[in-house]
């Protein structure tokens, strides 16, 4: 299992622009080959910082997520709201073993 963690960090009078794009990237996203789980979440402590956890049952399906209409339409639209870079950690998932 291939997941990245993504952290965004959205200025706080593009919050509602920044929610509702996300929402229609993550609609798209659940519904590709290969997406295991996409997870939108938004700190309860501040509003504008988000984390994603994007999980993939591999790399390549990962790398096809990036080349997605809807994720390069999102990534343009949300760019000019970011308070500071975007930052995408990859991990792999270990538990539970989807091989079994």
């Amino acid at each position: 299992m291939h997941v990245t963690l993504v952290y965004a960090h959205v200025r706080p009078e593009h919050l509602d622009e920044f929610i509702e794009a996300t929402r229609a990237n993550h609609e798209a996203s659940v519904r590709e080959t290969g997406n295991l789980r996409f997870d939108i979440l938004q700190s309860a402590d501040d509003p504008t910082r988000f984390v994603f956890y994007e999980a993939y049952v591999d790399a390549d399906a990962a790398k096809a997520h990036r080349e997605t209409p809807h994720y390069l339409e999102w990534r343009d639209r949300v760019a000019p709201w970011m308070a500071e870079p975007r930052e995408g950690i990859r991990y792999v998932g270990l538990m539970p073993d989807l091989s079994l």
